[in-house]
């Protein structure tokens, strides 16, 4: 199933857990913090002016994004948890 976000939204997974430390250390699933990274995977129409004009997303399909930790809200969508966010919820895009 595919998610179609509509204006400004944007779907996003959210990259995965580092499993060990920089020391080595194996991390239980407790301990983990949530990945601020992830890829984009669809984006809306972009935003809507008071005018009636549509300003496109800055982001692009398949792009790399950091996102602050309470970003989005959570689904999970055939079996796989997503993000979907405004695209100011997203602080920059990696290359």
């Amino acid at each position: 199933m595919k998610v179609e976000p509509i204006g400004d939204k944007i779907v996003v997974k959210r990259l995965e857990a580092e499993e060990r430390t920089a020391g080595g250390l194996l991390l239980p699933d407790s301990a983990r913090e949530k990945p601020q990274q992830g890829r984009v995977l669809s984006i809306g129409d972009g935003r809507l002016l008071k005018n009636g004009t549509r300003v496109r997303p800055l982001v692009q399909e398949g792009d790399r994004v950091v996102f602050s930790s309470w970003s989005g809200a959570e689904v999970v969508v055939d079996d796989q948890p997503l993000l979907i966010m405004n695209e100011e919820d997203i602080l920059a895009i990696l290359e």
